[in-house]
């Protein structure tokens, strides 16, 4: 391990998808993809900390509302920098010329929004450990009901 990498920040790991307690190990096993049962492909627990990855049954059922949120953010974003460079105005189609835009960018980002928002979901949950090599992750095994699991 590099020194780069043992002071990753919170938003760099976010973004990385990286475990949020070593902010070393990847949270997905495969690079992105337009497949969605390999995009969504995660380990058990993290590579190199051993921190598990699916807390509780159902747990990412709340990344829909970071992903929306993020929807939201870049359609707004979008939207300003549409008006700045073409502009908008009720005498032409230029506004639904947007939406059409709009549309292809969001179904274009959707597998990286769907990580991005697991990603963050999770650190939201999983605090950061400096120490993570003298310490063990939190024991979930009580919140995981094997007969339940990946039944969605």
């Amino acid at each position: 391990m590099d020194n780069k990498d043992a002071h990753r920040g919170y938003l760099s790991s976010a973004l990385g998808c990286r475990c949020p307690r070593c902010r070393e190990g990847k949270l997905f096993n495969n690079p992105v993809s337009i497949s969605m049962k390999k995009n969504m492909d995660m380990p058990k627990t993290c590579a190199v900390c051993g921190q598990p990855t699916e807390i509780e049954i159902g747990f990412y059922y709340g990344t829909s509302y970071v992903s929306y949120a993020l929807s939201v953010a870049i359609s707004v974003a979008s939207l300003i920098a549409w008006w700045v460079i073409i502009g908008l105005s009720t005498q032409d189609s230029r506004f639904f010329y947007w939406i059409g835009f709009n549309a292809v960018l969001l179904i274009c980002l959707q597998p990286w929004l769907m990580r991005l928002s697991r990603s963050l979901w999770i650190s939201w949950f999983v605090r950061y450990e400096p120490n993570w090599k003298e310490t063990v992750p939190e024991d979930v095994s009580e919140r995981m009901n094997k007969e339940q699991e990946n039944n969605w």
